[in-house]
């Protein structure tokens, strides 16, 4: 191409995206997107921490369920 964009489609998808954007087509803008997958990555991280808070306390709960060795 004369402007130096490998392909057609390349200018096409950018022409959808600012469509998408600039709210003239009908699908999920760009930033709100970005948002989206920042927070789900956000929420996966904290049902991870939440899990191994979890299993914690039931490992100490365990350990103060136990009769204690000492005399």
């Amino acid at each position: 191409m004369k402007l130096g964009i490998g392909t057609a489609e390349t200018v096409r998808m950018w022409v959808r995206k600012a469509e998408v954007d600039t709210g003239r087509r009908p699908r999920v803008p760009s930033e709100d997107a970005s948002e989206i997958k920042r927070l789900r990555a956000e929420n996966a991280e904290l049902r991870r921490a939440n899990e191994i808070l979890k299993a914690t306390s039931a490992f100490f709960a365990a350990e103060l369920d136990r009769p204690s060795k000492r005399s």
